[in-house]
This record gives structure tokens, sequence and C-alpha cells, in this order.
């Protein structure tokens, strides 16, 4: 955790001098702030999985265990404000090319989907809304300038459709939105560009296992849920 705080701080000395960021700028800057919420996304969903149990068993830790979740959403909200004011301030604007536009338009979906993830009420609603926009914008620009086969496209689709099924609860939609991404960079496979070859077909690898459990879970609506999806 040190370490991801020394990178962010790091890079935000390079956005304050220079915005507009290199690819290997770029990727440091969402390594650093993916690991550094992964952590607590990670605990978050095991304490969530602790206290419904204990719930259930009438716990007389549940005070407890709701105090400490409390704490660890406080810090995934800072941490993903921080990036969102860092994106709205000077990253998706002083992006020189439309392949950065969409890598910032996608990280802010990104944020504002983990904010969905444990936000309640009227904070909910508004992340979403902010998720939403922010991948229909990535995505408009993807589809006019981006490679079907491109990764940060891919990327894109990928966790754009995630979006769809964890918090938007429409199924349909992103089984549609997955098998479109897939079916479109099948397509175009030969064009692929050697350098992003593992990239991309990672990618696509974790879109066919995603629309694989989604269907799967659309042919059986009686079923219980069949854990969770896979996403960058």
């Amino acid at each position: 955790c040190i370490r991801d705080r020394d990178m962010i701080d790091y890079i935000k000395k390079i956005v304050a001098n220079n915005a507009d960021l290199s690819v290997e700028e770029r990727n440091l800057l969402s390594v650093a702030y993916k690991n550094s919420v992964g952590s607590r996304r990670t605990a978050w969903r095991a304490l969530r999985s602790i206290e419904q149990k204990e719930e259930a068993k009438g716990s007389k830790h549940l005070n407890l265990l709701r105090e400490y979740k409390k704490k660890i959403e406080a810090e995934l909200n800072s941490i993903c404000q921080d990036i969102l004011n860092l994106l709205d301030a000077s990253l998706i604007k002083s992006a020189s090319n439309n392949e950065g536009k969409v890598f910032f338009l996608k990280m802010k979906g990104d944020y504002f989907r983990y904010i969905s993830e444990f936000a309640q009420g009227e904070q909910l609603s508004r992340a979403s809304e902010n998720a939403l926009q922010a991948y229909k914008a990535a995505s408009e620009a993807a589809t006019k300038d981006l490679k079907t086969t491109d990764p940060i496209r891919l990327g894109l689709a990928l966790n754009f459709s995630v979006f769809y099924y964890e918090v938007m609860n429409e199924p349909t939609k992103a089984c549609s939105m997955a098998k479109q991404a897939f079916d479109d960079a099948i397509a175009d496979i030969e064009h692929l560009d050697e350098d992003k070859y593992k990239d991309s077909t990672t990618i696509m690898q974790l879109i066919r296992d995603n629309l694989t459990l989604w269907t799967s879970e659309l042919e059986n609506e009686e079923g219980n849920d069949a854990g969770n999806v896979e996403n960058l």
C-alpha cells in the first residue's frame, strides 16, 4: 500500500507538469490506483459476506464488523474520488489522442462503478449514472477511432458489460454487449497488431468467460448466483 501511495504521488507530480501522459506513465497511473483500490474491494466483499452470515445468526459482533466495513468504504471512496478528480481536472481534457481519451474515460467509468458497489441511496444513483455516461462517451470514441481488436477498446467492452450485469442488473444487455465486442474482434483477428496480441487475446478470453457464465444464468433463471465475474 505504501508503494502504491508513493507511485500515485509520483504520477501526480508528472501530471502537474504535463497532463498528457505517455503510454508508460498512463499504465503506471492505472496500476497504482487499481492496486490501491483492489485490496480494499476484496476486503469489503469479504466483510459483506461475513456480515450477512453473522446477521443471520444474530451475532453480537455485528456492530464491530459494520464499523470496520464503513472504514473500508471511506477509504475506497477517498481513493476513487482522488482519481476521479484527477481525471476530470486534467487527464481527460489533456489527452492528445483518442486512445488516451478512451483510456481515461474508461477509468472514469470504472471508478464510479467501484463506488456503486458499496454506495446506497442518492450516492448510488449518482455513481451509477456517472459511470454510465463515462462508459458511453468512451464507447463512442472507441467505436470511432480504435480497432475492434485494440486492447483498450476490448477492456472497455469487458468492463462496460460488467457494469450492466452487476450494477444495472441488465444481464441481457451485458450479454449483447460482450458478444458484439467478441464477435467483432474475432472477425478482425487477422489484423491484430503483433505487439498487442497477448493483451487483446487475454481480454477476449475474459469476455468469453463472462459471456458463458451470464448466458448460463439467463438459461437458468431459477439458479443461484454463479459467483464473481472477471473484470479489469
